[in-house]
């Protein structure tokens, strides 16, 4: 069964808003009063946020891979450090005239690993020479694996709504093309219910009221009816759906057990359901699940 084209994106706006926030985390973190940062594009780290510069030498620098100390950090997949950027041998000058510009001595580079893949760098500098210890060290790699993770789960939104079949001209969902969308829609709430970002989380749930509204031949029903289920009512309904124990819903979701009980039996009161099941297929018919 062929996939359809993506219904919503949390794209590389997004990423690039994450970066700048962890730019800005940087300089607040660290003693550092210069940090930049860049996405990596076709072997080039492209720089989108700059926080604490005194000049604009460092506005839109792409650094190409093995170039510099940035480009180092990214081919060489570790974070590499120069005390005296201008005088340093171990790395190449094809952009002094941006970090010289700027006044930079020392600079840090960190790459931004998702898996085995460098998806950026972060740079924290000082217009000085400046020793850099655990003290600074360990909070630019926070800060580093901390956009690694927002990273990696809009990477893995991405995957899964390219996954989603859409109806076809006719507007009919086969049997499979339905289970397929079920099971999606469960695996985006679990991905959104870890999710701190408010920007993300609205983005996703936008997608998943999309994706409710595929299959449900009355959309409306629920609000007609009064019924309003929480995010995490939701959450579990939508795991129950697939057939998941109390047990998997909680390893899934990372709640207790018992939490997954109370939070189905709210549901099923809300939906005057004696079972699970009968839950499921009542929110089903009220666009409250696909």
């Amino acid at each position: 069964m062929a996939s359809a084209p993506v219904v919503d994106s949390v794209g590389a706006d997004g990423a690039e808003t994450v970066l700048a926030r962890a730019v800005s985390e940087l300089v607040r973190r660290t003693r550092f009063p210069v940090a930049f940062g860049g996405l990596e594009r076709d072997q080039r780290i492209h720089v989108t946020s700059v926080v604490g510069a005194r000049t604009r030498s460092l506005d839109g620098l792409v650094v190409e891979a093995s170039r510099g100390l940035g480009g180092r950090a990214l081919v060489e997949k570790r974070p590499r450090l120069t005390l005296d950027y201008g005088s340093s041998r171990s790395i190449t000058h094809d952009y002094d005239r941006a970090v010289l510009g700027e006044g930079i001595a020392t600079l840090f580079a960190v790459p931004v690993m998702v898996g085995a893949r460098a998806r950026g760098v972060i740079y924290c500098g000082s217009w000085n020479a400046s020793p850099v210890g655990d003290v600074v060290a360990r909070p630019a790699f926070a800060v580093a694996e901390e956009l690694s993770t927002e990273l990696r789960v809009r990477d893995e939104v991405e995957r899964r709504v390219a996954r989603i079949p859409l109806p076809s001209e006719s507007g009919a969902l086969s049997a499979g093309t339905r289970e397929e969308l079920r099971e999606s829609y469960a695996e985006l709430r679990s991905i959104t219910a870890g999710i701190d970002d408010a920007a993300l989380r609205g983005r996703l749930e936008r997608l998943e009221r999309r994706l409710a509204a595929l299959s449900s031949p009355a959309p409306a029903a629920a609000d007609e009816a009064g019924i309003r289920l929480s995010p995490r009512e939701t959450d579990v309904l939508a795991c129950a759906a697939l057939g998941s124990t109390n047990a998997e819903i909680a390893a899934m979701l990372s709640i207790r057990e018992g939490t997954v009980k109370s939070y189905l039996q709210s549901a099923m009161a809300k939906l005057d359901a004696s079972t699970r099941h009968a839950a499921v297929a009542t929110a089903r018919r009220m666009g409250l699940l696909p």
